[in-house]
């Protein structure tokens, strides 16, 4: 479980994404969020797919990696197209089996939703991928940082969202090693009723919120013992730098967002 988990998991390879500054890297996940609700044709829908293969060769990271991790979602995508071709009536009648009826605007739409999410989840995969959590804690703090005039506190929500990133393959191992223990007990979470398999999850649960809550205190103990005060007063070593690199890479973005605008 732990070798197909990429949410929240760095990969150290050297790539173009790799040397973005941090901020640089949100800026670009919140406009492509917002960008591509803009596309709703097949021209559009290509130039997305473009930018966002385009963003996986320049992070050097493996595709087929990248297609493991997020394998347990295409249920979701698929649900979702699914969920739309059978629930939106719009369009010519493509085809009809009893009550079933699929339309030429349900097709369309699933195709279009399903692809939307699979570029949202592609592109913001990256993110952690490519970028450690103390970068995008950084990189959260500076965007954030005109709010700190209004006593919003930046740096602890920072920190807790990095946390939060850096703890979920942290998790997810734990999670795997005490379905092993349990499955050596005889526990089988793979047979069985809905509701047996749901039993069988309660011995798996309790453990792991009982360590999750372990790990939370130790980690509070140890940023007590090494003088954690929160972010009033704090130096930092590493200081963000903005390049050539970044400036391309919103620009890119700006063409894109100009062009679906055009194309809708």
């Amino acid at each position: 479980m732990m070798e197909k988990m990429i949410f929240g998991r760095y990969i150290p390879v050297d790539s173009p994404l790799h040397k973005m500054d941090p901020r640089a890297k949100l800026l670009t996940i919140i406009i492509f969020i917002a960008v591509v609700f803009l596309a709703d044709n097949t021209l559009t829908y290509g130039l997305l797919a473009i930018f966002t293969l385009a963003a996986i060769w320049l992070s050097n990271i493996p595709i087929k990696f990248l297609f493991n991790g997020l394998k347990f979602l295409f249920w979701i995508i698929l649900f979702t197209f699914f969920l739309h071709i059978f629930f939106t009536k719009e369009g010519d009648l493509l085809y009809k089996f009893g009550f079933i009826e699929i339309y030429q605007g349900g097709l369309r739409q699933g195709i279009f939703i399903s692809l939307r999410f699979f570029f949202l989840l592609l592109v913001t995969s990256l993110l952690t991928l490519t970028t450690t959590p103390i970068e995008i804690t950084d990189g959260i703090e500076s965007l954030l940082k005109p709010l700190k005039k209004v006593g919003f506190p930046v740096h602890e929500l920072s920190l807790m969202i990095s946390i939060a990133l850096r703890f979920i393959p942290t998790l997810m191992d734990e999670t795997d090693k005490i379905m092993k223990a349990q499955m050596a007990r005889g526990v089988d979470f793979s047979e069985g009723t809905i509701k047996q398999r749901a039993k069988a999850v309660v011995p798996l649960l309790i453990p792991l919120f009982i360590n999750a809550f372990k790990r939370a205190e130790e980690l509070a103990t140890a940023m007590e013992a090494r003088g954690y005060r929160g972010g009033e007063g704090r130096t930092k070593y590493r200081l963000l730098k903005w390049g050539m690199i970044d400036n391309i890479a919103i620009l890119t973005l700006f063409i894109l967002t100009i062009l679906l605008l055009l194309l809708r």
